[in-house]
């Protein structure tokens, strides 16, 4: 067993809080004890942490279940610092996410995090660290709505809609590695291209992107990735073949709830309307080895990065409010 005293720890850390929601103001870099973990959980030296529009939920109070303060980040990548029960060996890369960091817990926007053990993934690459970053969360939630949520099949016909998203752009990526059709939409001119780029074909979305659509694709395509929500959704859902479906995953417009829903009038017939959300869980740990892998050897490019130092959290905050960048951003502690 691990002397869970261990002495060559430094004794303080340097994360990211939020002393209390409804402005980014609230989140600054401050100094805290070494964090130590109890049995069954683990310490990880973070590398690297993936942001994410939870986390910007978080800040603006529009999250569930939240403690302050609080370390925010809802997914990590690094190595094994600390095991006290000595199964998992210092230095093992890894990566962990949800599970309630960054709102139940402390999370991942900090030099280290203590997680459960069962929600790490153990891998190894030798990609830099933003890369393997970038990866994890937006990944898990990828595959997840790929295999749970859409039950996509090779040959198949996708449209992602919010396409320039980190999620979009990886999800239309893993799909057309499939070899599916891809149809994603862009609300800007610039996004098009970079959507082309992962082997999608782009749609200016305008909101009535579903007759477009359906020049290309006569009967509907067989799925769609609802990650606008619902000011786009009934149009998502024009969009879909009979027996098709579209799966809601996420929210970039904030809009959560449908005023006065009446399926039979927004759903068409035989189209089905699915959600999902998962776990560290639900990430297989071969996925995760074999995505790197082929992103390391240049067969797969998902996400365009953008990469920022821990003391610049607040300037990565207000660029992902705004989408100043596409793709995922980073953090480096």
């Amino acid at each position: 067993m691990t002397d869970i005293t261990d002495s060559d720890a430094p004794a303080t850390m340097l994360a990211a809080q939020l002393s209390e929601s409804g402005s980014i103001g609230n989140l600054r870099i401050v100094e805290l004890p070494m964090p130590v973990p109890p049995d069954g959980w683990v310490r990880l030296k973070v590398m690297a942490f993936g942001l994410n529009r939870s986390e910007y939920h978080s800040v603006h109070g529009l999250a569930e279940g939240m403690t302050f303060p609080r370390i925010l980040g809802i997914e990590a990548s690094g190595v094994i610092d600390l095991d006290p029960e000595g199964i998992l060996e210092p230095g093992t890369q890894a990566v962990t996410m949800m599970g309630g960091m960054g709102r139940l817990f402390d999370g991942g926007y900090a030099q280290y995090v203590v997680v459960p053990r069962t929600q790490i993934i153990t891998f190894h690459s030798s990609l830099p660290w933003e890369v393997i970053g970038s990866v994890p969360e937006t990944l898990q939630t990828a595959y997840g709505t790929l295999t749970t949520g859409l039950d996509l099949q090779p040959g198949q016909s996708l449209l992602v809609r919010g396409g320039t998203s980190a999620l979009g752009l990886a999800t239309a990526a893993l799909a057309a590695d499939m070899g599916c059709r891809v149809y994603a939409t862009s609300r800007r001119e610039a996004g098009l291209e970079l959507l082309r780029s992962r082997g999608a074909t782009p749609l200016l979305d305008d909101g009535k992107v579903a007759p477009r659509l359906r020049e290309a694709e006569p009967s509907g395509v067989h799925t769609v990735l609802e990650l606008v929500g619902v000011p786009t959704l009934r149009d998502s859902l024009a969009a879909t073949a009979v027996h098709g479906t579209v799966c809601f995953s996420g929210m970039l417009s904030d809009s959560w709830t449908i005023p006065n829903f009446y399926p039979m009038d927004w759903i068409p017939n035989g189209v089905r309307l699915t959600t999902y959300s998962g776990q560290a869980q639900d990430l297989p740990a071969e996925v995760l080895q074999r995505t790197l892998d082929r992103i390391e050897s240049g067969n797969l490019d998902l996400l365009p990065i953008h990469s920022y130092p821990l003391a610049d959290i607040a300037q990565a905050h207000e660029d992902m409010a705004s989408g100043r960048h596409m793709g995922k951003l980073v953090g480096l502690p």
